[in-house]
């Protein structure tokens, strides 16, 4: 559902509930991990008189989470609502982002699901803007500066916002997004003569995901789309991802270690997609068949859409390139490689002197705006 600019309200005792499932969650699989390490070391005796004691616990949080949720449910009038500050919201971004996969499997009330935020009145042109990982939608202001407010103000545009749960694989958010700006635009009180979507780290990939399946569906806002702008984006994989993924690997050599290393599986999906820079779903090539030849391509080969200019912003820490420097670092995040992709040269720039955040601030605005502005 699309909102206006004004924030809506959030009911106190949904947050209660939401917590007390994610408690009961937490204790259930630590539980589990325990009995595991319990029965490698011990042995199938271990294993078998261990079991009841084991099988009790999990017993006992399901039912005291069960009591809670049942009380909370009908104290929730009495609780009432308010408006989310700003911290609430970041740190409700940060949870999705590292578990929010699974927090709308259990159908948690704090899982976010995905909308749309129209900032001024509607005009022909429409920005849409896409936040990164463990992010939301007001996280685009930084140091004062809002690239969707500015790219609104100067190129006489609507400045779009979506708030998705990042923790989720890109291609459902990708998936969303694309059916979410088909109502938009359908609903639209004016004719939209163009789009430009705008996506920072994460965003841009499941920018480039929506623009895939909307081609893929024939949604009609895929033929109003001009401009892809990708600020940050691991077009070709988070070296960060793959370090998690090869210690959670290193953890099950062992059947001792094993049982720890399904805490590195805490990950989300959308946290795992990082690692190769995934922008469409499991079915559409096969994970496995990519793996080793990801490096030096887009993630799955998906080109990029076709009839759009495209555009890739990457930042490096290192500051301006001397005549001897090969090779730049990236933002802290994602290297220059990977946020620059399979983009055509000439629609590329790289900013140097910032961090991966700093690439929301004024300083790489004018690239942006240059780049809208043919």
């Amino acid at each position: 559902m699309t909102s206006r600019a004004k924030k809506g309200s959030r009911k106190h005792a949904s947050d209660l509930r939401g917590a007390s499932r994610l408690a009961v969650d937490a204790t259930a699989r630590v539980t589990g991990i325990v009995q595991e390490m319990h029965g490698a070391i011990g042995g199938a005796p271990a294993r078998l008189f261990s079991a009841p004691v084991y099988a009790g616990i999990r017993a006992v949080a399901k039912l005291v989470g069960s009591s809670v949720d049942f009380v909370l449910a009908r104290l929730e009038p009495l609780l009432g609502e308010s408006v989310p500050g700003a911290e609430r919201e970041a740190a409700l971004a940060v949870l999705n982002g590292v578990i929010g996969d699974h927090l709308a499997a259990t159908q948690n009330p704090l899982a976010i699901e995905m909308r749309l935020r129209v900032a001024g009145g509607p005009r022909p042109r429409v920005i849409v803007l896409v936040h990164g990982s463990s992010m939301n939608d007001r996280q685009w202001l930084r140091d004062g500066h809002d690239h969707g407010a500015a790219l609104a103000r100067d190129l006489d545009a609507t400045a779009v916002y979506v708030l998705y749960n990042s923790g989720l694989h890109v291609s459902e958010n990708g998936r969303e997004l694309a059916a979410r700006l088909e109502r938009l635009v359908s609903s639209w009180p004016v004719p939209v003569e163009w789009i430009a979507l705008v996506g920072h780290s994460m965003g841009g990939l499941v920018a480039r995901s929506a623009c895939h399946y909307a081609e893929e569906a024939g949604l009609g806002w895929r033929d109003r789309l001009r401009d892809l702008v990708c600020i940050g984006a691991p077009h070709r994989g988070a070296p960060l991802e793959r370090i998690g993924n090869l210690v959670q690997r290193l953890g099950g050599v062992s059947r001792y270690s094993a049982p720890i290393a399904k805490l590195g599986r805490l990950r989300s999906a959308g946290v795992t997609d990082l690692r190769h820079g995934s922008v469409v779903d499991e079915d559409w090539a096969g994970r496995d068949r990519f793996a080793s030849r990801g490096r030096g391509r887009d993630r799955r080969a998906v080109p990029l859409p076709a009839g759009v200019a495209c555009f890739a912003l990457a930042g490096t820490t290192a500051q301006a390139q001397g005549r001897k420097k090969k090779k730049l670092p990236g933002d802290g995040l994602v290297p220059v490689e990977s946020a620059l992709g399979s983009f055509p040269t000439t629609n590329v720039a790289v900013a140097h002197g910032v961090g991966h955040l700093e690439l929301l601030g004024a300083g790489v605005y004018p690239i942006l705006l240059e780049w809208l502005r043919k």
